[in-house]
């Protein structure tokens, strides 16, 4: 059995998370769990698997989350009350449990970095789901793993089909996952994309784009914020980025392309000239499911994946005027340093300005392109994390100051 840490047990991939340790009590114990606010989730799921260890982002939040436990009835209450720890000191704590063997990392965005770090240090192998550590951090992440022995399996759908494509290769049996070393026969990577909520739509009619048309994602159910960085596209040029730090390619060797019916989550190009393909329906689970019980493979009573049921599997290459945001991913790869940092904060912050209708749809490649293009000056090529962690608050800052000026602009002209 494999004991779980799961941070960010309240979201969209730690409630996946645990629906699977539930699914397979033999196969996995959940001991700890860290969450944001969602105290009433979080208290059913503290019922439900009895962790060790609970970490809250917010300290304030504790003595609110004894008082619920302790206020259960006899029946609901867990045998053991969890020790229940708050703020950064806690977060960490509980993501480098000792107990634990794997963590899941849910936590969305860069807030997910020093929890990850911390689990990494303590030697844990890491099921990560949250991009955004390899992506910000990826030249403090890399020495961490080789001074631990930590190994990081990717548990979004699109690396998890490049990792799983590259088992029975020499990579598998002769590297340790993300070294930063070059893949051995590796020669080509292509991520598939499913276009995001606006693929059907004309450049043109993207000024019309409303929060609602952004978070409709065609295909896979994902929190707010990953639906709109799919309609985007951002969440392509991210993934590029980590591919990048995951399996050692370069950028020239890294594609994206669309694939509407999101069956083939991606593909690998080997030495040889042979391509290789992961298939399935668009459902996260499958890729956690891998993550949490690699090397192994456990049977499943999910829906098999029957060809004759689809019509077609059709691709093409994205229109890159009408997701701009793609380009800025590949340019801030490339720059490396401290700019994919800058690349994602300005992302996180340009998107929660939309959802919280502060700016357009539209806007948000503009302010990232303008945040990048002020840290020019400014990028640090062997950033250490306080480098990350600084870059990242100026970004975010940045941001609403370049989506004020904007605002202002808009408003004189009218």
């Amino acid at each position: 059995m494999k004991a779980i840490s799961v941070l960010g047990s309240t979201g969209s991939i730690g409630t996946q998370t645990l629906q699977i340790a539930k699914e397979f009590p033999t196969q996995f114990k959940v001991v700890a769990l860290t969450a944001g606010q969602n105290l009433d989730l979080l208290t059913e799921q503290i019922k439900t698997h009895q962790p060790e260890i609970v970490g809250l982002a917010k300290e304030d939040n504790i003595s609110e989350l004894l008082d619920r436990l302790n206020n259960l009835s006899t029946e609901e209450k867990p045998n053991v009350l969890p020790q229940i720890v708050g703020g950064t000191e806690g977060l960490n704590m509980a993501a480098s449990w000792d107990h634990a063997d794997l963590v899941v990392t849910g936590i969305v965005g860069c807030a997910g970095l020093l929890p990850t770090l911390a689990a990494i240090k303590a030697g844990k192998d890491i099921a990560l789901a949250n991009k955004e550590t390899l992506i910000a951090a990826g030249p403090v992440v890399l020495p961490e793993l080789k001074r631990s022995g930590s190994r990081l399996l990717p548990a979004d759908s699109e690396h998890s089909a490049i990792f799983q494509c590259l088992q029975g290769t020499p990579w598998a049996e002769n590297a340790r996952l993300s070294t930063g070393i070059p893949t051995p026969g590796l020669r080509h990577i292509q991520l598939t994309a499913s276009g995001g909520a606006f693929r059907d739509w004309s450049s043109a009619d993207l000024k019309h784009a409303t929060v609602k048309d952004a978070t409709s994602h065609p295909n896979w159910s994902m929190g707010r914020k990953i639906t709109v960085d799919s309609a985007t596209l951002m969440n392509k040029g991210l993934e590029v980025i980590e591919a990048h730090y995951l399996f050692g390619l370069d950028y020239d060797h890294i594609e994206i392309i669309i694939h509407p019916q999101s069956i083939i989550h991606s593909m690998i190009e080997l030495a040889d000239s042979s391509v290789l393909a992961q298939m399935g329906w668009p459902d996260m689970k499958l890729p956690i499911l891998y993550a949490m019980s690699w090397p192994n493979r456990i049977e499943t009573p999910w829906k098999r994946l029957n060809l004759s049921e689809l019509k077609q599997l059709t691709f093409k290459d994205p229109d890159t005027e009408k997701y701009p945001c793609m380009g800025l991913a590949y340019s801030a790869g490339k720059s490396g340093g401290t700019m994919p940092a800058v690349l994602n904060a300005a992302n996180e912050q340009a998107v929660a300005l939309f959802l919280n209708e502060e700016i357009s749809f539209l806007s948000i490649p503009k302010v990232i392109e303008a945040t990048c293009e002020k840290h020019k000056d400014d990028l640090q090529a062997n950033p250490q994390l306080e480098d990350v962690i600084a870059v990242d608050k100026w970004a975010r800052i940045e941001v609403q100051e370049i989506a004020k000026k904007q605002s202002n602009l808009f408003s004189t002209t009218i």
